[in-house]
């Protein structure tokens, strides 16, 4: 049986994913640079577990690509 929470947990980061990369492609495509500031600032995030699954150099990684998939679509 799925959890209904997690379920919902899994639909609203689709749907907040999705509406993040289409602000950041309209931003991107009427003011260059943004996608640059924002791989700037990568430094700065980390995970804010405190338990064995914090690992800091994985939610950059997801950051990374996320910017490298907006700088594709906006390429296209």
């Amino acid at each position: 049986m799925t959890d209904d929470t997690a379920v919902q947990a899994r639909r609203r980061e689709i749907a907040s994913e999705h509406l993040l990369f289409k602000l950041i492609e309209y931003v991107e495509q009427r003011h260059p640079g943004l996608l640059d500031f924002l791989e700037g600032s990568l430094d700065h995030l980390g995970d804010p577990a405190h338990d064995e699954t914090k690992d800091d150099e994985a939610v950059r990684q997801i950051a990374r690509q996320m910017i490298t998939g907006a700088r594709a679509e906006i390429a296209e």
